[in-house]
């Protein structure tokens, strides 16, 4: 069951640039702000982190709609729009694709000590100084991924319903 890969790349590519170029012209500061020692890292991080947000909230997504089939047609005939109908489904696949960065928030520093972090207090950096960027890095990649998710699953839900708000299941098969 594939949506389309631009429906995956475009949120993920447009995401983890916004919130790279954000990083690195507010907080990281780099001279010129696109410094590759400083730009491929955080985008890699961010990029990686990213995509698993989107896939799990796309696949979550064309699941539920499967599943909940009737329950959505049952809407879209009472007259809800497309939006109204898709919206359970919409709410579990953005919770399924925002788990994954809120549980590793959750444990950072109290069971896990991140390799960023880690290999910064290695490389003699000071621990608070190296705390404060895995923060940081937590942030970025929460807020690409919460972009990016939702971005992505609400291009799925329009790529699954057409322009009179019905339910085109037909589109989840790969073309040919």
């Amino acid at each position: 069951m594939k949506i389309r890969l631009l429906l995956f790349a475009l949120p993920m590519l447009m995401a983890a640039a916004l919130v790279t170029v954000f990083a690195l012209t507010t907080a990281v500061k780099a001279d010129p702000w696109y410094d590759p020692r400083y730009a491929l890292p955080l985008l890699g991080m961010i990029l990686g982190n990213t995509m698993t947000g989107i896939s799990l909230g796309l696949h979550t997504l064309t699941s539920g709609v499967v599943r909940e089939r009737p329950a959505v047609e049952a809407r879209l005939a009472l007259g809800a729009t497309r939006h109204q109908a898709l919206l359970p489904v919409t709410r579990a696949a953005l919770r399924s694709a925002l788990m994954p960065i809120i549980n590793s928030m959750a444990a950072t520093g109290l069971v896990a000590l991140p390799g960023m972090m880690t290999g910064q207090i290695l490389a003699g950096a000071e621990p608070a100084q190296a705390v404060r960027y895995q923060l940081l890095i937590m942030f970025l990649i929460a807020g690409a991924t919460g972009l990016g998710a939702t971005s992505a699953v609400l291009a799925g839900v329009l790529r699954l319903t057409d322009r009179r708000d019905r339910l085109r299941l037909d589109r989840l098969a790969a073309p040919g």
